[in-house]
């Protein structure tokens, strides 16, 4: 018996799990497949609905009692750094930024490990391997990129030693920053800001009008970064906006806030998929 891919994507929703962002709170995702011959326009449809890549599934927060997570992208053509931001880039004019193929390298595990026993020792993604790390940089079914940045090793060794990565997918609209991670020894200098900044102008460079940065969540420290690039929007009420006053977004923490699945579902705009005609 031959089976085949449904023609439309079908929608489930995790199980409730404590969140990553606000104490307190339940985390609950609903997703969707991404794979077959159309898994390119299906991505492109729904991260301008707010959805994000993981592997080959595409997710979208879709808590019972909370809607706090904002997808947020940056305006391109109209983005200026600021001063500080300024500051930052003249700080790493020594990186230099090649972008390969999906494509895991032990050198790339070495500094995530790094990374993540530094910053995120206790987070979701600690007890990674290097074959679970692989499948996070190789297992896409869309044009993605690893854009790897370097350093002069110095101490009067040639060659360049790997210092930050960025796993960034292209978009029809933009470039969507997938997961970033970078040398800790180097904090002072701003890491997680400067790729950001240089996403922008690669997006500049290619065309592409928008930098996807993930969610940002009103009241959660660890997101709040975000909300620094100006121009920001956020996907709200199934509209992109900008983001106006960070805390004029804090009701969107209560029950009453968060449609039932259905309507959200039923709300949801797929790409025309069907098969044509000869």
């Amino acid at each position: 018996m031959r089976h085949t891919l449904p023609l439309a994507p079908q929608f489930y929703v995790t199980a409730p799990q404590p969140c990553p962002y606000l104490a307190g709170r339940m985390e609950r995702k609903l997703f969707t497949a991404l794979q077959g011959d159309h898994a390119q326009r299906l991505n492109d449809a729904l991260s301008k609905q707010g959805f994000r890549r993981s592997q080959n599934v595409l997710y979208r927060p879709s808590c019972s009692d909370c809607s706090a997570c904002l997808s947020a992208r940056i305006r391109v053509a109209d983005f200026r750094p600021n001063r500080s931001q300024r500051r930052t880039l003249r700080r790493n004019a020594d990186l230099r930024r090649e972008a390969t193929s999906p494509w895991a390298t032990e050198d790339q595990y070495a500094l995530f490990r790094r990374y993540l026993d530094s910053r995120h020792a206790d987070g979701g993604m600690a007890d990674m391997d290097i074959f679970e790390f692989a499948a996070m940089i190789e297992e896409t079914a869309i044009r993605s990129r690893v854009v790897e940045y370097t350093a002069p090793s110095g101490t009067g060794r040639r060659g360049r030693v790997l210092t930050a990565v960025c796993l960034t997918d292209v978009l029809d609209d933009g470039l969507s920053m997938v997961y970033s991670f970078y040398d800790p020894d180097r904090r002072a200098d701003s890491l997680g800001t400067y790729i950001i900044l240089d996403h922008v102008a690669l997006a500049r460079e290619a065309g592409l009008p928008y930098v996807y940065l993930g969610y940002w969540v009103p009241g959660s420290r660890k997101m709040g970064y975000k909300s620094n690039f100006a121009p920001l929007e956020i996907y709200k009420g199934g509209v992109w906006r900008d983001i106006g006053r960070p805390e004029d977004h804090s009701a969107e923490t209560h029950p009453l806030s968060v449609d039932p699945i259905a309507e959200q579902v039923a709300r949801i705009s797929l790409p025309d998929i069907r098969p044509t005609r000869g």
